[in-house]
């Protein structure tokens, strides 16, 4: 069933998200997580647009590189109006991703560069969802596609080391593809122009990047 206008029926919250996350059921009994733009809290470092047009925003670059990271998300009306609508994903509870988070998975890897891509300001160990060591995908990408570097991350093993062709690809795929009109729907103008940069700066210097020293480089908690 279609995530993006099959009728919400709330069952259950989210309760260590900052901000409201609610497990929701659709008609077929298909979870996904409605996060409403009326339960996010204002960030001083975050003034234009919301955290709900993020999460769609980045699963639209996922999509448009072949990254594969974000699982189905959507803007779209619910019980408590606009929000970003994502479908659920099942993972093994019982699987510590620390280890692994610090490890060369190419999953890992391609990870980190989709950070480095989107500026994800909040990559914790809990915003990584385990399903088997090729099937890894991400969550919360609300506070992402700053103009400033603000890229904070539990991954930086990969920090200054040279990109592979096939991640190359996958940039330049971006670029290539990128609709920016569709993109200005869910950012500013400005924050579409620093995205494109930053994914210009990564096929010009060919490495992951390394931590902004101004700026903490692991989010807290980093769990």
């Amino acid at each position: 069933m279609d995530i993006a206008d099959s009728s919400l029926e709330v069952v259950g919250r989210l309760v260590d998200a900052s901000n409201a996350s609610l497990l929701c059921s659709l008609e077929d009994g298909t979870q996904v997580i409605y996060k409403p733009i009326a339960g996010e809290r204002p960030l001083w470092d975050f003034p234009d647009g919301n955290l709900a047009s993020r999460e769609v925003a980045a699963f639209y670059i996922s999509e448009l590189g072949d990254f594969a990271i974000v699982p189905k998300t959507v803007l779209r009306d619910g019980p408590f109006g606009m929000g970003a609508v994502q479908a659920w994903i099942d993972t093994d509870e019982s699987f510590d991703v620390t280890d692994l988070a610090s490890s060369s998975n190419l999953r890992i890897r391609e990870m980190a560069l989709f950070d480095a891509l989107i500026n994800n300001a909040d990559r914790k160990f809990g915003h990584i969802l385990y399903i088997d060591d090729s099937n890894i995908l991400g969550c919360d990408h609300g506070v992402s596609f700053h103009t400033e570097n603000k890229l904070r991350t539990v991954l930086w093993q990969f920090a200054d080391t040279p990109l592979k062709p096939e991640a190359i690809a996958k940039v330049g795929k971006v670029l290539d593809a990128l609709d920016e009109k569709y993109l200005e729907t869910l950012l500013t103008r400005s924050e579409i122009e620093a995205f494109i940069d930053r994914a210009r700066f990564l096929l010009e210097t060919g490495k992951f990047p390394m931590p902004n020293p101004n700026w903490p480089p692991v989010p807290w908690p980093p769990y």
